[in-house]
């Protein structure tokens, strides 16, 4: 009867929280508020939720995004409400909309991200991403399922760049970086294009850096701008 797109944010320690657990505690949530969702036919149905670009765990995120498909044509704003109050404090709702137009799975095309890195200065940020602009390949090893795997981690950076202010933590500078990553196969997360600032360019933070999607959708492919994939017009929402 009725699809809704909702964006969430992941925030403080349930930035923690797998993609796994996560979809076990909405579910909880949707019985516990009464939603009417759509469920799969067979002998195991499941509700009719589907999920898009996932942040991994451990980065923070202002812009997850999912589809639920309901039994029942049902106020949007009302069950954003309902969800928000039975999700913890922490996976908070943002947005819920009438799905039209092309998929979602489809505008989710490029992500990004605010890296921050305790304990590096403005300058060595700069010099480091200049570097890694520079290469033309920076291969990079992670587990996956099936093992170890290389690919580039360089390619899908569309644009990398040194946020002017320097924050402090604990008395020491953090520069900050705003990185946006073209969606591939595999994907190249945050965590990944750290790894190739170390390889190429030798910066190692000396405290674990703290990573947040600020947003993902469309990517304007001249001006590197990412757009709202919720919004009807799908304006652009800047690095």
């Amino acid at each position: 009867m009725q699809r809704l797109r909702v964006r969430f944010a992941k925030r403080g320690r349930l930035r923690f929280v797998s993609h796994r657990d996560f979809q076990r505690a909405l579910e909880r949530a949707i019985r516990r508020v009464g939603v009417p969702v759509a469920h799969s036919a067979g002998f195991t149905p499941h509700p009719r939720i589907s999920y898009a670009g996932a942040a991994p765990t451990g980065a923070a995120s202002e812009a997850e995004y999912l589809e639920i498909a309901l039994t029942r044509v049902s106020d949007p704003e009302q069950i954003r409400r309902a969800l928000d109050g039975a999700l913890p404090d922490g996976l908070d709702v943002l947005e819920v909309v009438p799905a039209d137009g092309s998929g979602l799975a489809e505008r989710l095309q490029a992500s990004v991200w605010r890296i921050e890195l305790p304990g590096v200065g403005r300058a060595e940020a700069e010099r480091a991403v200049t570097t890694f602009l520079a290469c033309g390949i920076a291969e990079v090893q992670r587990m996956t399922k099936n093992g170890p795997r290389v690919f580039d981690a360089r390619g899908p950076v569309v644009t990398a760049e040194v946020a002017e202010r320097v924050a402090q933590v604990g008395g020491v500078p953090c520069a900050i970086l705003h990185v946006v990553v073209r969606h591939a196969t595999p994907a190249v997360r945050p965590d990944d294009v750290l790894t190739a600032l170390r390889s190429q360019a030798d910066l190692a933070p000396p405290s674990p850096p703290r990573m947040t999607r600020l947003a993902q959708g469309p990517l304007d492919g001249t001006s590197g701008a990412v757009a709202d994939p919720l919004a009807p017009g799908m304006g652009a929402v800047g690095a």
